[in-house]
């Protein structure tokens, strides 16, 4: 690997990288020597885990990296905290543009669930915040429901279908 990495001068960084066991057998291997789960690594904002597809088969499963989840809702809670007192026009334009972004990147094959509590986080962040615009509270759930009625936020789904994509492109992989 070092050698055709530097046929790209390319190098490894030695301190961010390590050999673990991962593929259709890790799960085994790992119960037999104790060790539970079998091995997770972070890549491109998404943490690879050892699977199984609807028919019992390995697969590689993807999900958001917590990391990068939870940078983006520490983010947008700083955002909305110092601007709470904007037009509400304004914040859900901000907050719209900003999960479709996040949708277009992150919603792939077996990230549903991930994409979807990232989405429900973004909605206790904005009742949280936009009930702190005056000394009296703004929304109460039902009331909330029905501002997110008005100002609707993009609802997740698949972009992505990696293994559909898999059988187009079969000839580079």
């Amino acid at each position: 690997l070092k050698l055709r990495l530097k046929k790209f001068n390319l190098e490894i960084a030695e301190d961010k990288t390590k050999v673990i066991p991962f593929g259709r057998f890790a799960e085994n291997n790992a119960k037999r020597t104790g060790n539970g789960k079998p091995a997770t690594f972070d890549f491109l904002g998404f943490t690879h885990y050892c699977g199984k597809s609807k028919q019992g088969k390995f697969r590689v499963k993807r999900k958001s990296s917590r990391k990068k989840v939870q940078g983006k809702l520490k983010e947008s809670k700083e955002w909305l905290k110092s601007n709470r007192n904007k037009n509400i026009h304004l914040i859900m334009e901000r907050f719209r543009r900003s999960l479709v972004g996040y949708y277009n990147y992150y919603c792939i094959t077996d990230n549903s669930q991930t994409v979807n509590d990232f989405k429900e986080k973004i909605e206790i962040l904005l009742f949280k915040w936009l009930n702190r615009r005056s000394q009296r509270k703004s929304f109460t759930w039902d009331k909330f429901r029905l501002f997110l009625q008005m100002f609707p936020l993009p609802k997740p789904r698949i972009r992505v279908n990696i293994y559909e994509l898999r059988k187009e492109i079969s000839y580079i992989l």
